[in-house]
């Protein structure tokens, strides 16, 4: 099928966007959604002859300014693919009547990201919050409304599955930004890895890059990851520990510690960050030196060894920077101790 044009627009009033709940329609791609205004180009029309037409078509105000976004391409997964170009405006003439597309309302942009809105349009809603500068973002579904694919320029960003409480999968993929930003429970892989000595165990910790999106330049575990959409715990795990120190293990060199749920808020950057994670904890007793790792550069800054009740001190005071739970940090202990008093020592 021949892709189609298309513009969609979020006018902004007041710390306000004014939205189109899509209720009309009986066979509309976006019934029941949440979107801004907009509609398919006509012949020979430029984006910004579609954008002001489509504006006073549905709203009956007219545009006096705005701003180009960015282009959207959006794969429905039933045939249909779509580009989106994507506007915003903050200055307008004339009064919002009623509109044949659906109903439209005045939301308070904090509020849209709880409406029914597509996953990928809250993609690029992040962008324009974050006022990225022009953008080509890449949308693929399924065909029945899930997100399987998100490129911004050109580039994969990270899919979660969305978890509920008990740790089962929702159904809802949800993107790495998006997620943080909302605070959605997502699955991860936590990786300790430890050396014994005569009186205990050390465990080496990492120090996050400086460019890290959360937490720069605080200790960490030895290595962590998120599980990608569709993925699992060990597999992600043998990944993380190679992608960012440079260790290639097999299944056999990762013991299994348990399940630790925890999260935290914060600001990083002046954005907000909610991180709500179900991590799969792992040990790894595999003897590692220093020197024969290899640091992915944007991921971490240095590595160090500590003594596992010095590093439980101090993250009890909080004497180093530090992002570890110490309730893992405890079960950690927990686990390599009652192994021991069984018997097994990994060796």
């Amino acid at each position: 099928m021949k892709p189609e044009l298309s513009t969609l627009c979020y006018m902004e009033k007041d710390g306000q966007y004014l939205m189109l709940h899509r209720v009309v329609k009986k066979n509309d791609v976006n019934k029941d959604k949440w979107i801004g205004v907009g509609g398919h180009f006509e012949r020979d029309e430029s984006p910004e002859d579609c954008l002001l037409r489509e504006v006073y078509e549905e709203t009956g105000c007219r545009l006096k300014s705005w701003r180009f976004r960015g282009i959207v391409t959006f794969v429905s997964g039933t045939g249909i693919t779509e580009y989106m170009h994507l506007f915003t405006s903050d200055s307008f003439e004339g009064e919002v009547g009623e509109c044949d597309e659906g109903v439209l309302e005045w939301v308070d942009i904090e509020k849209v990201w709880t409406l029914n809105l597509w996953e990928g349009d809250k993609i690029f809603f992040r962008l324009i919050d974050e006022d990225v500068p022009f953008f080509s973002l890449k949308l693929v579904y399924n065909g029945e409304g899930g997100l399987v694919q998100a490129a911004l320029n050109g580039k994969d960003l990270e899919l979660f599955d969305i978890l509920a409480e008990d740790g089962t999968k929702t159904g809802l993929v949800r993107e790495r930004g998006v997620a943080h930003r909302d605070g959605s429970l997502h699955g991860t892989v936590h990786m300790w890895i430890v050396r014994e000595k005569e009186d205990g165990y050390d465990v080496l910790l990492q120090k996050r890059s400086q460019t890290k999106d959360s937490n720069p330049g605080a200790y960490d575990i030895s290595s962590a990851g998120h599980i990608g959409a569709g993925g699992a715990p060990l597999p992600a795990a043998l990944r993380e520990m190679e992608e960012e120190l440079g260790l290639a293990l097999t299944p056999a060199d990762l013991e299994y510690v348990g399940l630790h749920k925890a999260g935290f808020e914060a600001v990083f950057y002046g954005r907000p960050f909610r991180d709500r994670e179900l991590s799969h904890v792992y040990v790894c007793r595999r003897p590692v030196l220093e020197g024969d790792l290899h640091l992915q550069a944007d991921e971490v800054e240095a590595v160090a060894w500590m003594d596992l009740e010095d590093c439980l001190e101090a993250v009890r005071l909080g004497s180093i920077h530090h992002c570890i739970y110490i309730d893992e940090l405890l079960m950690l202990r927990d686990y390599l101790y009652k192994n021991e008093q069984n018997g097994n020592t990994g060796r």
